[in-house]
């Protein structure tokens, strides 16, 4: 049975065709086509789990869907461009791309970074995320996400934009251990794929500090973070809208 669908939206159609049979296993199914309308309707009707989409299409810009997609879906997207200026990279990645590679690429590293997109979600929906929560109440912490309000007995606390991602993948998936690699995968999704694993290790010493958790945020040596479970912890369902 198959596990997941990835849709490949390139004009190309030899490199479609041959890109459909080298992603396809066991567990994948792949399909293709080669206009935005085509994925649109494609996508609408069906759920995929990962998109590989072309910038250069005949009926307008991928990076345009690209944002469009990222508005309704929460599907990653990886761009597969020609267009290989690190204007071209930066602007892909600002616009909400999950990875950006350009032509001519090895296959080999076509099919790694695919691998990481289909990990990750396999990750998430087997993890304790919970998207239908907005603001926690722990001991004496009060995290709002919806209105990005952070609290410590009772006093604000202000957090910056990465802090507050941190936080928040921390708390959802409180009790259990988070790795490095993941925390930065998805952390910084919107920066070049080059990122310092001390920036990590920075930005949780200083959530650490602001909220005065060392007694929550712990390091599991060799893996990477969790925010320790307590007992008392108690979860405020509110309704998004």
């Amino acid at each position: 049975m198959k596990k997941y669908k990835i849709l490949i939206v390139e004009d190309d159609q030899p490199l479609a065709n041959g890109l459909c049979r080298a992603l396809a296993a066991e567990e994948i199914e792949t399909e293709s086509c080669a206009t935005l309308k085509l994925a649109r309707s494609k996508i609408h009707q069906e759920t995929y789990t990962l998109i590989i989409l072309d910038v250069n299409l005949p009926d307008g810009n991928g990076l345009d869907y690209l944002q469009e997609i990222k508005q309704e879906y929460d599907t990653p997207v990886i761009m597969l461009t020609a267009n290989d200026m690190e204007v071209d990279i930066v602007s892909g990645l600002e616009a909400g791309a999950d990875d950006y590679i350009t032509k001519p690429f090895s296959l080999a590293v076509l099919r790694a970074r695919v691998n990481t997109q289909l990990r990750k979600v396999q990750y998430m929906n087997h993890s304790s995320y919970d998207r239908s929560s907005s603001a926690v109440a722990i001991d004496e912490y009060t995290f709002d996400f919806d209105k990005m309000e952070y609290s410590y007995k009772g006093e604000p606390v202000e957090l910056s934009k990465t802090e507050q991602k941190l936080l928040r993948y921390l708390i959802d998936n409180r009790g259990n251990t988070l790795s490095r690699s993941f925390l930065i995968d998805r952390i910084w999704t919107d920066q070049t794929e080059f990122v310092d694993e001390n920036a990590l290790s920075v930005s949780i010493k200083r959530l650490r500090d602001k909220l005065s958790a060392q007694d929550y945020i712990k390091t599991v040596y060799g893996i990477g973070y969790v925010w320790e479970q307590k007992l008392s912890s108690k979860q405020i369902k509110t309704e998004r809208k």
